[in-house]
Formats: C-alpha cells, structure tokens, sequence
C-alpha cells in the first residue's frame, strides 16, 4: 500500500468478533485494523489471532489499507502476534499498528522482526508500521519514534491510555474538553505529535472517540483535527465512518478553488514569468501553491473531479 493512501477512517475491528470481521469490509472506511491489543479479552488473545489470519485470507478488503494491531512490546503477546498473524496473513498485510510506543528501539525492534518474517517466508510486499503516541513518555521520545524506521507510515494519537498517563480527570476516551478549562486541553499533544508526522513525511491520525452514539460530538472532535492538519481518525463504530469520510475530504468548493489557485500559478510562473499574482481579490504566491497542492491531493484521492473554470462559468 502506497505511504499516501488514503487515511481518512480509519476503523477498529475486534479481532476476536467474528460478526465484526465478517462485518468490515463491506463498510465504507479507508483504513481497516483487526485489534488484538485493547478491544480483545486477554484469555481470548491467542484464539484471536486465528481468526484475524482467517478473516486476511478469505475476505475481499478490495483496496481498504488493511492492518493488524498487535499488543505492545511490554506483553507477553507481542512476539507471538506478530509472527503468528504476518507469518499467516503477510502476503495482504499493508502494516502493522503497534500501540504505546515509548522508544525509538520500539520501533526499531518491530522493523527487523518484520524484515526476518518476511525474508524466511518470502512475502513479496513490505509491510508497513503505525505507532500509537499514548503516553507522557512517547510524546517527549515522539521525534526519535518518528525517525526510527522507513517501515513508518503514520503516527497515531492514542487519548485514552493518555489521559491515565498523565493524570487526568476523564473517564471517557477522547471526550471533549471540560467547560471549566479555558481551551483545549489536547491541542498541545495534538500539535505536538502533528509536527513529529509531518517532519518525517507521516500521516498523522488522531484517536477514538468512546461516545459512539454521540454523532454531533464526534463530528466536533473530528473538525478539530481536520482544522489542524490531521489526515483521518478512529472510527469505533459504522456510524462514525461516514462522518470522517465528510470531514476529511475538502469540499467540492474548496477543491475547485484549489484547482484554480494552481492553473493560475502555473500561468504567472511559467508563461508571465512571475513570482505572484493576482487570483480574484487575492495575491497568490509559492505559499499559495503549496497550500492549494494538499487540498487538491486530498480531493484527487477521494476521488473529487474538476470541471475547470471555463466549464463551470459557461453552465452558469
């Protein structure tokens, strides 16, 4: 799977739910991962592992980026996770989720692991890494966790595990921030990781939100991801899928607009030969560009088309 597929929603399965991993891929969602870590009892750990294998292997996931979450390293699961479900299912394994990452080596210890399955079971594809940012000591190691392997494609935001890292008041993973405190207490850790992803060319991706049948406040917490630069969220339930799918594409407004920006660009760059222009009422420059070349990305791989301005302006 390309490093710029498509992250908007991402959706969590139950690895030890057979509805469920029967269930997901017909679902609309971008990004698909069968849980093995938090979603799975722990004496139903082992026996999940099979029918993650089971539902690899004998689905149609179409083009879904498709991954398993493993435990993390401090388990005594992980190993056997990892071998087990790449050994069995690698051949359409697009990455591995590994969650609480604390180090650097974390990271580093899943690509080799990863390097040796793949040579001794001659897997054709090379699997990729996602590491879940979900505590205090992730967040100040997050540079280095970021750099560690070219296996990483995204980072993660993980605000349950890290709400408890830190001491805070929540009992409802990704609630929103209390009236009481005068802005929002995860802008920092939100931002925080966003600028470690984008450093490192990353997809960045914030986390769950508990309240599942809360769509309005999953559509805010949503927004505000969106409105700082995050590529997709968690959805923990069918229901959410379509609102991320909503929120995280540009509109077809705005990505005409971005459109436009660029034919206006390339006009005053390569036939006028000048640096910056004037596009309606607004000067546009290189930082115009860069900007309108993300919405257009994010619009071309939702799959939004452009009719161009003459067309537009001569059915109107």
């Amino acid at each position: 799977m390309a490093l710029g597929a498509p992250r908007r929603s991402c959706l969590s399965v139950p690895g030890s739910s057979e509805k469920m991993l029967s269930k997901a891929p017909s679902l609309p969602q971008d990004q698909c991962f069968l849980d093995l870590e938090d979603s799975v009892a722990p004496l139903e750990k082992e026996a999940a592992r099979n029918l993650v294998i089971k539902a690899i292997n004998d689905q149609d996931w179409g083009t879904k980026t498709l991954g398993v979450r493993v435990n993390a390293w401090d388990t005594k699961y992980t190993y056997r996770d990892v071998a087990t479900v790449v050994e069995g299912a690698g051949e359409r394994l697009d990455f591995i989720m590994l969650p609480k990452v604390q180090t650097a080596s974390e990271v580093r210890a899943l690509d080799m692991m990863l390097t040796q399955i793949e040579t001794t079971m001659q897997i054709g594809s090379r699997i990729g890494i996602e590491a879940q940012i979900e505590n205090a000591k992730g967040l100040v190691n997050v540079d280095e966790i970021c750099a560690a392997s070219d296996r990483l494609e995204a980072v993660i935001f993980g605000p349950g595990d890290f709400a408890a890292s830190l001491g805070m008041p929540h009992l409802t993973v990704g609630e929103m921030q209390d009236a009481s405190y005068p802005g929002d207490h995860w802008h920092y850790v939100l931002m925080r990781i966003l600028m470690a992803g984008r450093a490192n060319n990353l997809q960045v991706i914030d986390g769950p939100y508990a309240q599942i049948r809360d769509l309005d406040g999953f559509r805010t917490v949503s927004v505000r991801a969106q409105t700082l630069g995050f590529d997709g969220k968690w959805a923990l339930n069918p229901a959410q899928v379509d609102i991320l799918n909503d929120v995280f594409t540009p509109s077809q407004a705005a990505f005409e607009r971005a459109q436009d920006i660029l034919s206006a660009y390339r006009q005053a760059t390569q036939v006028d030969r000048v640096g910056a222009v004037m596009f309606n009422d607004e000067m546009i420059d290189e930082a115009t560009r860069k900007m309108a070349e993300k919405v257009s990305a994010k619009g071309l791989a939702a799959g939004l088309k452009y009719a161009g301005r003459t067309e537009r302006e001569s059915s109107n």
